[in-house]
């Protein structure tokens, strides 16, 4: 058991790292490439769809544009998104808030970084 508290607090601590390094940022423009062949078909910059806007998601808590049915589950998670929480949501939604409905992951950690990059943008 203490092996794996030990594992998991150095897995989060290396995830963190991994965004506060500049060199391993992400890239906005590959970011935006990959939104649009990925993500596009449920979200939108701006409007909603199957999935909520993405204009304003880095700093947002959850469960809080106007105007969509988020799940019970995003809606009490009060999860601020940031740099941490959009890579975990990314990595496995599912595991991540329990009971919310997307079913999309993003396996290679280079893409996530960069899709966080690009949601960073847009303000």
């Amino acid at each position: 058991m203490r092996k794996l508290l030990l594992m998991m607090a150095l897995s989060a601590g290396l995830a963190g790292v991994a965004f506060s390094n500049p060199a391993l940022a992400g890239d906005p423009a590959h970011g935006e490439e990959l939104y649009n062949s990925r993500c596009i078909a449920c979200h939108s910059p701006d409007a909603n769809r199957v999935g909520p806007m993405h204009r304003g998601v880095v700093g947002r808590v959850s469960g809080t544009v106007p105007d969509f049915a988020y799940s019970k589950a995003i809606k009490h998670a009060q999860v601020t998104w940031d740099e941490q929480s959009l890579n975990r949501w990314l990595t496995n939604p599912q595991a991540f808030i329990p009971g919310q409905r997307m079913n999309f992951r993003v396996n290679d950690p280079t893409d996530r970084a960069d899709l966080i990059a690009y949601l960073k943008t847009l303000k």
